[in-house]
């Protein structure tokens, strides 16, 4: 594709949840890149998720598997990028329970591959270079409830699921190659995201599509679990900024500074949802169904996120409640969105408007 002198920038992941709104942030922001858009379009991603920026002049999509050394290393010779930013990833722990292999192919495999093309290409020329990796709290393991202690990036790394080894796993692979090959990288590590265009198997549209059709609301265990939330769009901004100001070879851990224990935030959504649809006080709550807990389900996650702070000046801009009032509106105003995803027919929108020109 000829961009002329535009900065190409491959975002992995793009028609996903959090690369969806990171592919539109840098897209509507930045017109002197050309932004890439590289997705296998597995069940999460969703090109629907783009359709206000598809026809744009700065962007591309092009649907590929990272696992596919040959696909991904004749691509980028062709393409010759500048930068990548790396959010391909399988990433719902349940799935990683039951299918461990796809992970590691994806995690790990499709990870060392964008490096080996990454290092292929720049062959040490590396002024105006960046490999970006988007990673997870999970690698960090479990944090103790009740405890004042809180993730940091110097945390040793002690992965629960087969989803967090495997990226733990990129993680090492990430700062393996830049200290043999000289790869420039940064690496950040994510709490929790939420809102909206999010895959309704993750916790908060799960239950907001529940509470919509009087389905009920599964809580994994006694509902102790403590999570640290952050606001999809947020994070994006995180990644924009440490993108164009992190300082190579470094990691930053990104967090919503919004620690939320699961059932606290299941009776506030049910709350919240009972006032938007009109219903009586406690008539979601009602739904609530405590099963089985998750193998290894970690107890609680909390994000230090004052290096980013300190060093870059970014902070969240949402506090937890106001951020799930939005994505419960966004939701509620997109129930065509959610009707497509969970039916399936969101699968279709690749051939309907990219396979056919």
């Amino acid at each position: 594709m000829d961009t002329g002198n535009q900065k190409k920038i491959i975002i992995t992941g793009g028609a996903g949840f959090i690369g969806s709104h990171v592919v539109r942030l840098f897209v509507n922001k930045y017109p002197e890149y050309h932004i890439i858009n590289l997705d296998k379009l597995t069940y999460a991603g969703n090109l629907g998720n783009l359709r206000d920026v598809e026809i744009a002049p700065n962007y591309s999509f092009i649907k590929m598997d990272i696992v596919d050394f040959n696909g991904i290393m004749n691509f980028f010779e062709q393409e010759q990028p500048d930068a990548v930013i790396h959010l391909a990833a399988e990433s719902h722990v349940d799935r990683s329970i039951e299918d461990p292999l796809a992970f590691i192919n994806t995690n790990l495999v499709g990870t060392a591959n964008l490096l080996l093309a990454a290092k292929t290409i720049w062959q040490g020329n590396n002024h105006g270079k960046l490999f970006y990796h988007v990673s997870t709290d999970e690698v960090f393991g479990s944090l103790a409830l009740g405890e004042s202690s809180f993730f940091k990036e110097d945390t040793p790394y002690d992965p629960r699921s087969p989803y967090s080894a495997s990226k733990a796993g990129s993680d090492h692979l990430v700062r393996a190659f830049h200290h043999t090959y000289g790869i420039p990288v940064i690496i950040s590590n994510c709490s929790n995201n939420y809102g909206p265009n999010q895959f309704p198997e993750k916790l908060i549209p799960l239950f907001i599509n529940n509470v919509l059709h009087n389905r009920s609301l599964p809580v994994y265990g006694e509902g102790i679990n403590v999570r640290d939330w952050l606001y999809v769009v947020d994070h994006a901004d995180a990644i924009d900024v440490i993108f164009h100001r992190g300082r190579k070879g470094e990691t930053y851990a990104i967090g919503g500074h919004n620690e939320w224990q699961n059932i606290d935030l299941i009776h506030l959504l049910c709350r919240l949802m009972d006032e938007k649809l009109n219903r009586a006080q406690g008539s979601s709550q009602r739904l609530i169904t405590y099963v089985r807990d998750r193998a290894g389900h970690d107890l609680r996650y909390a994000i230090d996120a004052s290096k980013l702070a300190n060093e870059l000046g970014w902070q969240p801009s949402l506090q937890f409640e106001e951020g799930l009032r939005r994505t419960i509106d966004w939701y509620l105003a997109n129930e065509e969105w959610l009707q497509e995803v969970t039916s399936g027919e969101y699968r279709s929108y690749y051939d309907l408007h990219y396979h056919q020109r």
